[in-house]
């Protein structure tokens, strides 16, 4: 069975005028339920993720601050949100759904989160709407407790997982691969393992073709025991921030690559939803449920 990741805190109400698409974390399985996807049954809720698995990860100081409120205005710029409790609280249950996935994904071959992806936030900061970074409390989680010795991590997402190739650079262990636009956020790129940077205005032919070139051959040199596939869909065209070329049904293809080379070598994979800021909601709704749809079908 697949299970999903989900609980009705995800769902967050941001200051009026802030043009996050918060409403895709309600809307997703809302829309995978009205087509019969899924059932309610593939639902899990998470619990809430524990101070020391914060600490595996993220810094005693920063997480003292978060908790404190007590972050500088330049450190809350940087995150994009208002910074609450609520907010906080939010996170811990994202990560530990990313936890619970790695867990199901190795019992069910795959597992998704309908949030995560927060690959911006560093050890000891947050940035770009990212405030704990849940790939890296998963594998943490994961190595620290010794059940898992490799991971790579397939970030998809069309900006660069910076703050995960930071909190990985010394960790033999987990393998950060990151495609992402060249000239896109952030600005000032850390180094991940593995980083291609495609050009503005891409479209799906070129992008699959690279993706396809590189992919297999990566997945058969780290042999890892679990990947972590953050499935962005800001890769569209109709993309506010994305700025590549790919449709809709370029990005199916790009999510039915990743699954199928996962499934095919019996690989675990947990997923996690990443960015998608279209204009019309309709369009991140369906690009992200099209993630479900194929996992469903090539797994189920």
């Amino acid at each position: 069975m697949l299970k999903i990741a989900y609980s009705p805190v995800y769902k967050y109400e941001l200051p009026e005028g802030h043009r996050f698409p918060m409403e895709k974390y309600e809307l997703v399985p809302e829309q995978l339920l009205y087509e019969g996807t899924i059932t309610p049954a593939n639902f899990f809720h998470p619990e809430q993720l524990a101070e020391e698995d914060i600490l595996l990860t993220h810094t005693r100081e920063y997480w003292d601050k978060l908790k404190t409120n007590a972050l500088s205005r330049k450190e809350i710029r940087k995150i994009g949100f208002p910074v609450r409790p609520s907010l906080i609280d939010r996170g811990r249950f994202i990560a530990k759904g990313t936890i619970d996935c790695v867990s199901y994904a190795r019992k069910y071959g795959v597992a998704m989160n309908i949030a995560g992806g927060t690959h911006h936030a560093f050890a000891g900061s947050g940035e770009g709407f990212c405030i704990f970074n849940d790939f890296a409390i998963a594998a943490n989680y994961f190595l620290h407790r010794g059940e898992i010795g490799q991971f790579l991590i397939v970030d998809l997402d069309v900006h660069q997982g910076n703050g995960t190739a930071s909190i990985f650079k010394n960790e033999p262990r987990v393998f950060t691969f990151s495609m992402h636009g060249a000239k896109n956020y952030p600005v000032r790129k850390e180094n991940s393992d593995l980083d291609i940077g495609v050009e503005d205005g891409i479209n799906d032919e070129a992008y699959l073709k690279i993706l396809k070139e590189v992919l297999p051959d990566l997945i058969d040199q780290i042999n890892p025991d679990v990947i972590l596939y953050l499935s962005g869909v800001d890769v569209l065209k109709t993309d506010k921030l994305g700025r590549l070329g790919m449709t809709k049904e370029g990005c199916k293809e790009r999510d039915r690559f990743v699954l199928e080379n996962c499934k095919q070598r019996e690989i675990p994979v947990a997923i996690s939803m990443g960015g998608g800021y279209s204009e019309r909601i309709a369009d991140i709704v369906d690009a992200h449920a099209n993630t479900f749809r194929v996992a469903q079908e090539i797994f189920f």
